[in-house]
């Protein structure tokens, strides 16, 4: 039972949103955290070079959002508390849509590989042997990095938003932030960086929803499924060349794939209880 002071999270009521949270509470604490994480974010990719980590294992950059917490606990540790407890609890009931987040993943690439063999003739593969490092030591690394940023945008920012805003609603809205924070992006043509976004917010719906009421383990599952998604557009695409296809077929599966989990989401949002307003 959650005690009243720890309302970040809180479900929203059937209007979806949830009445007992200020809303200028939840846009301060969002606000320093995202800060945080585009500050630190561009600090880190700055020593990335100067470290000799190759961007193939890990890019610091990804620290960034888990720096932005990290400041936000620090501030308002009684409200940080509960979020990160069930980011990192291991005990508790997944449910089928959390269990399915990480099978999602694979889906997501096989649509994008298939469109591309479809549309070029070619199915394009990286054997794990051709890359520069050790692939057990990218997997590892993967995991870590996909983690640092996941504690932030899954489970941080999405609680937070959670406590004022219906599921779909504070996933898009986390979605477009998080593909926004990724700035070296926008650099690329238009398309390119458009069809990212979708991206972004399409797999951002995709784990918002599978993740809604779940009080355990998110950030692994959150966490195993962008490692999953890394992993297949390294060995299967070649959308970090800048290519417009790789892109706009990889958001366009993802779209698909959101859609499909918005289709079959329940549309039902519990009040929250007397206890914690």
């Amino acid at each position: 039972m959650w005690k009243a002071g720890d309302e970040i999270i809180a479900i929203p009521d059937g209007g979806g949103r949830a009445p007992g949270v200020p809303l200028g509470q939840v846009l301060t604490k969002a606000g320093v955290f995202l800060a945080v994480a585009f500050v630190a974010a561009g600090a880190l990719g700055a020593m990335q070079p100067v470290t000799g980590i190759p961007a193939e294992v890990i890019q610091l950059t990804q620290f960034g959002p888990a720096l932005g917490v990290g400041v936000v606990a620090l501030l308002w540790p009684a409200r940080v508390r509960p979020a990160l407890a069930e980011a990192f609890r291991g005990r508790g009931r997944h449910g089928g849509r959390g269990l399915l987040l990480p099978a999602t993943a694979p889906l997501i690439i096989a649509l994008c590989v298939t469109a591309y063999g479809v549309l070029t003739g070619d199915v394009r593969f990286t054997h794990p042997s051709a890359l520069h490092n050790p692939f057990a030591m990218i997997v590892v690394a993967q995991l870590i990095g996909a983690c640092g940023e996941e504690i932030g945008w899954r489970c941080f920012l999405q609680p937070l938003l959670r406590t004022r805003f219906g599921p779909l609603a504070s996933s898009i809205a986390v979605g477009v932030l998080w593909g926004v924070w990724h700035v070296p992006v926008f650099a690329q043509a238009p398309a390119y960086a458009g069809a990212f976004l979708l991206a972004t917010v399409s797999m951002s719906v995709v784990m918002g929803l599978a993740l809604d009421r779940i009080r355990s383990s998110r950030l692994l599952l959150s966490g195993g499924f962008h490692t999953l998604i890394n992993l297949g557009l390294l060995l299967f695409m070649d959308e970090e060349s800048g290519a417009v296809l790789p892109m706009a077929l990889f958001g366009t599966a993802c779209l698909a794939v959101a859609l499909l989990w918005a289709w079959k989401a329940p549309t039902r949002i519990h009040r929250i209880p007397d206890h914690v307003r």
